[in-house]
């Protein structure tokens, strides 16, 4: 495969340019080609080589530089007919500004307004039409889900809530049995809310949005040479193996060979070397159920990045599109972008950077979409952070299949300095690479598209109230779900957040909690309060996945279920394994029989999820009737399962020099348990009040950590008496 037109090696004779200037008949039959195909494929290019006269490489480049042509012929029109309309609606205004001056009002005679409080005043009329039809929109979803006429409705009262709602889905039902059983089995539950300042600092200084930017022509013309240079590295990198590339001994994962990425990249050398940065690099390849060219438009829509890799990339916001392709095509699209990148665990903070995203077609069906960072001197994303990150060209190469799948090449490179030193339980799975490696974005790639391809099947079990789902009812509740995933997953890190932390008595783990404020549609109004830990266990990830989304032995660890055993009432298969699922589980609980247990369990290379959320029977007969599932409050808890990464680390020891700080300590080793084995964190969400100014105090840690504790001791002890060390 051919991917660009630099050559692998560095050759001496590279270094002289050689100049060629065509015959007229040379370019008149490539002009005629090109006006029938812009982008010529290898057969065709070999058919004017041959008639012509002319190696490959040169029709290739001639090609690439009359594309390029056509493109700057095209922006200089466009923009000779955008400033002729500038000038001639700015020639308008003018004239209706000094119509205005001679207005006389109907009513008094008196002079006109001024020009701000016209434009004011029709501003505010079209705000306030805007907020009228989405307050009748509100009140008809909110109508048509309690049964009656808002009108009907009594006037909302402030309620004091002076108990945390442990049942998490009982939006005024009473006090639940699962409310019961917590305030039997431990400390006391009252919650009284503070009325005084916030424990800790305003959230909004701890993370605030990124900037909107402005960019000059000059700015934007360094960052399409950035870009430039980190596609040509990044194609460089794809067509080249050993001895760039080293061969894992245990998952086949490839990783770069520092000493020799630095010969062949003689440039990075010039950098200062600092002995607290350490660089992760990996390869891996895989097949994906999507075509190339709707990956490529996903990957430059911020909105769907998110929902392509929600365990992964907890923010994303394209900051300003520099360029947006040539000729219709996205080939040469360029966008500067921020992104938070993540591990489900609050032990991990979020890597926090400002990237270039950029395409180019190599082939008909053949694409390289790079990635490289790019620092904007106003603003530091570091300044909260325990992780300085630099990305140097990453991305992948996507190639189409026959079948209408493709072939993924993704390639994961990054400079971390390490402010402070990681947490003990996760510094392994971070430094072998599985935390933010390529096998981690790939694995999350082929998940979600496995999940989007299982919307086009209709197999679908279902015994709630009889009868077959319609594609619609499935369709809507896989949205349902899939909304509740992507909540679990931000809560974890959430990038708007305080944290405080509450350390467990005579337990040797921590739980974090956040309180935020719940505003979003479909979630419960107020504020909610965040909670997890995590925990090492010595049994494997699959093991610990087979239990948390196994119905027999889920009451051994849900402290919230008495003990009661669930039955699964509906199932949606969302991928080939029989761990990837959506599954509606009915309690046995005589007080709660009209609550269900809506969860969704998803399991790949790089870990499992199970992710569950209680709902009631009228809400989920609402999605399996194929109505919009938005409206409906979702409160999700589960728990996330990863590899200790020892195993992995372990294997690979130090001789592709991806990491100038790996190790091989066990965090169990000094207690005799095995050498490798699982992390897993566990998170419960809860709403605190429905009072948006309510505030977190010291008796919630207090509850939260004791629900937390209850079902940790409780997972372990469902292991035979694992390790309790962390």
């Amino acid at each position: 495969m051919e991917y660009g037109g630099g050559s692998g090696g560095a050759d001496s004779s590279d270094k002289k340019k050689r100049y060629h200037r065509h015959t007229a008949l040379q370019i008149q039959i490539l002009e005629s080609t090109f006006k029938d195909c812009p982008h010529p494929d290898e057969k065709t290019r070999m058919q004017l080589s041959r008639e012509l006269g002319l190696a490959p490489r040169q029709i290739k480049f001639w090609f690439q530089n009359r594309r390029t042509q056509m493109k700057a012929q095209h922006e200089r029109a466009d923009n000779c007919a955008l400033r002729a309309e500038n000038d001639k609606i700015r020639c308008e205004n003018i004239v209706i500004r000094e119509a205005l001056k001679n207005l006389v009002c109907p009513t008094c005679g008196g002079p006109p307004i001024g020009d701000d409080c016209y434009f004011d005043e029709q501003k505010l009329r079209f705000e306030n039409a805007q907020l009228k039809e989405e307050l009748d929109r509100v009140s008809s979803i909110a109508a048509k889900y309690i049964g009656r006429p808002m009108l009907q409705l009594p006037p909302v009262q402030p309620v004091h809530m002076s108990s945390l709602d442990l049942s998490m889905a009982s939006y005024g039902g009473g006090t639940s049995s699962r409310m019961m059983m917590m305030m039997n089995s431990g400390p006391s539950l009252d919650l009284d809310l503070l009325t005084g300042p916030a424990i800790g600092a305003s959230s909004s200084m701890i993370n605030p949005d990124p900037p909107f930017v402005h960019l000059s022509d000059m700015d934007k013309s360094v960052m399409t040479d950035i870009a430039r240079n980190a596609m040509d590295e990044l194609i460089r990198l794809l067509q080249t193996d050993e001895p760039l590339w080293t061969k894992g001994l245990k998952d086949g994962m490839e990783i770069l060979n520092i000493d020799n990425y630095k010969r062949l990249f003689p440039r990075h050398n010039d950098t200062p070397k600092n002995p607290n940065v350490r660089t992760e690099a990996s390869k891996a390849s895989g097949v994906v159920m999507m075509n190339s060219l709707q990956l490529v438009d996903m990957f430059f829509d911020s909105i769907k990045w998110i929902e392509l890799f929600p365990t992964i990339v907890s923010r994303a916001r394209t900051i300003e599109v520099i360029s947006s392709g040539l000729l219709g095509s996205p080939s040469g699209s360029l966008q500067l972008m921020y992104e938070e990148l993540q591990v489900l665990s609050p032990l991990v903070p979020a890597r926090q950077l400002y990237l270039l995203r950029s395409v180019q077609q190599i082939e008909q069906g053949s694409w390289a979409v790079v990635n490289v960072s790019y620092d904007l001197p106003q603003y530091n994303p570091y300044a909260q952070s325990r992780f300085k990150v630099h990305r140097l060209p990453s991305g992948c190469f996507i190639q189409d299949m026959p079948n209408g799948y493709s072939k993924v090449t993704w390639v994961e490179h990054m400079e971390v300095e390490e402010v402070a030193l990681n947490d003990r339980l996760y510094r392994d799975f971070i430094h072998s690479g599985l935390a933010f490696g390529a096998k981690r974005w790939l694995a999350s790639l082929q998940r979600a598209c496995e999940r989007t391809s299982s919307l086009m099947t209709t197999t679908m079990s279902h015994d709630i109230g009889g009868g077959i789902p319609s594609p619609e009812g499935k369709r809507s509740m896989m949205k349902l779900s899939k909304r509740m995933v992507n909540n679990f997953c931000s809560s974890i890190n959430p990038s708007n957040g305080h944290q405080w932390t509450s350390h467990s008595g005579m337990n040797e783990f921590e739980v974090r909690a956040t309180l935020h404020k719940s505003t979003d549609p479909g979630q419960p109004n107020g504020m909610v309060l965040s909670a997890s830990t995590t925990i090492w266990l010595p049994v494997t990830p699959q093991n610990v996945f087979d239990f948390f989304r196994d119905g027999r032995t889920r009451p051994q660890w849900d402290v919230l279920s008495n003990q009661n055993p669930v039955q699964e009432v509906a199932h949606i298969s969302t991928g080939t394994h029989p761990g990837n699922c959506i599954s509606v589980l009915r309690a046995y609980t005589p007080s709660q029989n009209n609550m269900l247990i809506l969860q969704e369990s998803c399991i790949d290379a790089s870990g499992s999820l199970v992710v569950y959320c209680p709902v009631d029977l009228p809400a989920i007969n609402i999605a399996m009737n194929g109505e919009d599932p938005s409206y409906i409050p979702l409160l999700p808890s589960g728990f996330v399962i990863t590899t200790d990464g020892h195993n992995e680390i372990k294997s690979e020891g130090n001789t592709s020099g991806a990491s100038t700080s790996k190790t091989t300590s066990d965090p169990t080793s000094e207690h005799g348990a095995p050498s490798t084995g699982s992390l897993v964190t566990v998170v419960f969400q809860i709403q605190v009040s429905s009072l948006p100014s309510a505030k977190m105090s010291p008796e919630s840690l207090a509850t939260v950590n004791n629900l937390i504790t209850n079902t940790v001791h409780q997972i372990k002890a469902s292991f035979n008496g694992c390790s309790t060390s962390t």
